[in-house]
This record gives structure tokens, C-alpha cells and sequence, in this order.
């Protein structure tokens, strides 16, 4: 039997509430942000609702940005075991997921601050502060924003296959893979 390292008690058939929270918020705002920017591409430039929606994506970027060092710094201070019962190749493979989701998503977030940076423009969250400037060659603009979407697109396609997967075992397998991660009783 495992046990939580942090409560030495056996371990649950359920993550905690903080992951559980930490894991649909990091969801909602990864589905967020990919819409937004693929929404504002529709609208005129320099309209009042794609500067607002780019702002939006900005301010949400910044969210994404505090809530993976919460989820980063809460997983190193707990162990998290899968089921026992899952073959060694899914335990590998739900593990390599997660490392290339919590790497890329990284990846995603230090991309749209140089982009931003690059671009020469301030940028606030929600307007209560800014985000303190830092000299990018504007050359490279292009290129970050460019990586931005590239990682995006690979997030979104990743996500869904990791979704994709734990749907399988809830429907498919019918075991309990899924039910760790849902939030309530």
C-alpha cells in the first residue's frame, strides 16, 4: 500500500483538492487562451474588442503564468502515485504526457512574454499593474510569435490526447483513472 508523504496515510483514490483545483483551472485558462487568440484574429485591428480580447489573453497569460509555479512548486512538495493496477507502459507514458504538458506549457508562457517584450508594447494585468519592460530585440517579434502559436497548436493537440486517454479509461477501462482528477465527493 502507498502512502502520502505528506500525511503518511494511505494514499487516496483521489488527488487533493488543491491539485484537483490547480489541474481545471491550468484546463480552463489553457482553453481560454487558445480561443481568444484564435478569436481576435476575426476582428478588425485595432478594434476595441481585439485590443480588449488581447488584453484579456494577456492578463490570463499572466494567471497561467502564477498558477503553474503554484501547481510546479505543489507537486515537488508531494509524491503522487497512479493506480496500481495500470501496466507500466501507461505509467511511463502518463508521465512522459505530463512532463511534455508541464514543459511545454513553460515553454508557452516565457514565449509570450519575450513576444510581448520583442513588440515594444507595455502590458498589464487586468490594468491593476504592469509588467516591468525588458529590452528584446524587436527583430525577433516575428519569430516569438510564431513559436507562441506553434507551442499552442502542440498544447491543444497534447491536452486532447491526454483527455482522449483518461476518457478511455473511464469508459473504455473502467477504472477509476479519471475520477482522481473530479472535483466534489
Amino acid at each position: 500500500m502507498t502512502t502520502d508523504i505528506l500525511t503518511s496515510s494511505p494514499a487516496r483514490s483521489r488527488h487533493d483538492g488543491l491539485t484537483i483545483a490547480l489541474h481545471w483551472l491550468t484546463a480552463l485558462l489553457v482553453i481560454a487562451l487558445f480561443a481568444s487568440a484564435e478569436t481576435w484574429g476575426f476582428l478588425p485591428k485595432g478594434s476595441f474588442l481585439r485590443n480588449g480580447l488581447q488584453s484579456l489573453h494577456i492578463s490570463m497569460g499572466i494567471t497561467l503564468a502564477a498558477v503553474m509555479v503554484a501547481r510546479i512548486l505543489w507537486r515537488l512538495a508531494r509524491r503522487y502515485e497512479l493506480p496500481s493496477d495500470l501496466p507500466r507502459w501507461q505509467e511511463m507514458a502518463s508521465s512522459l504526457v505530463h512532463l511534455a504538458l508541464y514543459l511545454l506549457l513553460a515553454a508557452q508562457l516565457t514565449l509570450g512574454f519575450l513576444f510581448r517584450w520583442a513588440q515594444g508594447e507595455p502590458f498589464s494585468f487586468f490594468g491593476l499593474f504592469e509588467i516591468p519592460h525588458v529590452a528584446i530585440d524587436p527583430d525577433l517579434a516575428r519569430t516569438f510569435g510564431e513559436l507562441h502559436n506553434i507551442v499552442a497548436w502542440t498544447i491543444i493537440c497534447l491536452a486532447g490526447l491526454h483527455a482522449v486517454a483518461a476518457l478511455g479509461h473511464h469508459y473504455v477501462l473502467k477504472d477509476k483513472v479519471l475520477l482522481r482528477m473530479m472535483p466534489g465527493k
